[in-house]
């Protein structure tokens, strides 16, 4: 039995489906694009315009993408914030939960892990738990921030050739489901993993929610 001290700030559990609509399925790239490009507003960066004069007298203008989107500028805001103050907001943390729970729907929805189009707000079939720091000061090492991207280079590669198999499950899942209407239990399992795995080392890395080092697990 896992106690609320055992478990890991980070977890993700899909309910597994039963049967799965072939037509939603086949166009699923498809009925997803709508979706896509509101994640992708969200998530994008922004583009800077740096205008300056020539000695010639000619004017020159130069365009440049910065930021990694919003998520980017926030893991970087309270990574300062951190090592700086020691504080984590709680906006910013309720902000960062909401967009990883939303981000995580629409990739259970390409990866056909459920047939409901993706909710911006509602739960659905995908189940994402994040535990707000409350104790920063005596929780988190004001200075791990610094090099967690580093710490979690060996999740990295794993997680690397995890989404190797990953991508091939879900082809493979793909085919299962226009034949019999199901998602094969095992890949499914897989899938939400690998899924669960990259939920932990976000955490731990960009989210900053946690000191404790993600486990080599998909369980």
């Amino acid at each position: 039995m896992t106690t609320s001290t055992d478990r890991y700030p980070a977890r993700l559990a899909v309910d597994y489906p039963e049967r799965l609509d072939r037509v939603t399925t086949f166009f699923r790239l498809l009925w997803a694009i709508p979706i896509l490009v509101i994640l992708a507003l969200l998530s994008a960066g922004s583009d800077t315009t740096v205008v300056w004069l020539q000695e010639s007298g000619e004017w020159i203008s130069e365009t440049s993408q910065t930021g990694g989107g919003v998520m980017a500028g926030l893991a970087v805001a309270t990574a300062l914030m951190i090592v700086v103050r020691q504080r984590y907001p709680r906006w910013w943390f309720d902000f960062a939960r909401e967009f990883t729970r939303f981000a995580t729907r629409i990739g259970a929805y390409l990866a056909l892990l459920t047939d409901r189009y993706p909710a911006t707000e509602d739960e659905q079939a995908v189940h994402l738990e994040l535990d707000y720091p409350t104790d920063v000061e005596h929780d988190l090492n004001r200075w791990l921030p610094l090099v967690k991207w580093i710490l979690v280079i060996p999740h990295v590669v794993v997680l690397a050739v995890l989404a190797i198999g990953a991508v091939l499950a879900v082809l493979v899942a793909w085919v299962a489901i226009l034949f019999t209407g199901r998602y094969p239990r095992a890949l499914f399992d897989y899938v939400v993993g690998v899924f669960r795995w990259g939920l932990r080392v976000q955490a731990y890395a960009t989210l900053l929610l946690t000191d404790r080092y993600p486990p080599f697990r998909l369980a």
